[in-house]
């Protein structure tokens, strides 16, 4: 097995080194620090000389930040595997983190042994994360889909109710005008309903003229109007 080359990102010099001595104690001999970086700046401008395998990044670090460094290296250097390092645990570090390239994300209080694991792992090109923050990604998929399934529910209500009251629309109009009137935007609505933005953009042209506006907060205001009077309260 050849060895693991690792780049530690870190601006705190006493933590990076210590990551150093641990991955020489506890890598037996699969895994071998190529360069310390302070920031992610120097990660940056460093990347190309080190050729790592995979990267230990912090996340708040001066001059550049490793949520940034992340996606800059991710774009230029696709290979290189990022595990954030880090002691925040903020849900929005970590999606950010994670939609930047980072396809690990531990905590700094993390066994010795449970780092070089997960450094393995990242080098496999496997998702890592500490266990409380898979967790809290489980149950904000979780959440998300409820709210899809609930949204999908008063979606088709809300096209019964609009085909029922404009009476000029067709089926495919009455779908995208209940979609804007969930504030999608166009590529939204194209990507929900698989058609181009162009058709998109067509056909909301057609239910301006149906509807007699001439804009999208015109549109979702006559809609309100009319649905007050059914529902009460606008949606």
């Amino acid at each position: 097995m050849s060895c693991i080359r690792v780049m530690i990102v870190d601006d705190q010099d006493l933590f990076a080194s210590g990551i150093d001595i641990i991955l020489k104690g506890y890598g037996e001999n699969e895994i071998s620090v190529v360069d310390i970086s302070a920031n992610g700046a120097e990660a940056v401008k460093n990347v190309e000389r080190a050729k790592p395998d995979v990267m230990l990044m912090d996340v708040r670090m001066p001059v550049m930040d490793g949520v940034e460094a992340t996606r800059i290296i991710h774009e230029r250097f696709p290979n290189v595997k990022i595990l954030i390092l880090t002691t925040f645990d903020d849900d929005q570090y970590v999606y950010d983190a994670l939609n930047n390239g980072a396809i690990g994300y531990v905590l700094k209080n993390v066994k010795p042994e449970e780092l070089v694991a997960s450094i393995k792992a990242v080098h496999a090109g496997n998702l890592t994360v500490s266990s409380a923050i898979g967790y809290r990604l489980v149950q904000s998929a979780q959440e998300g889909a409820r709210r899809n399934t609930q949204r999908q529910v008063e979606y088709l209500g809300d096209i019964n109710f609009l085909l029922r009251h404009f009476e000029n629309l067709r089926s495919r109009e009455a779908e995208i005008l209940n979609l804007m009137m969930l504030d999608y935007d166009n590529r939204q609505i194209a990507e929900y309903l698989f058609i181009a933005e162009q058709t998109v953009r067509n056909y909301i042209s057609v239910i301006y003229t149906k509807l007699g506006v001439g804009d999208r907060a015109h549109a979702k205001q006559k809609v309100k109007e009319v649905l007050s009077k059914e529902r009460g309260p606008a949606i």
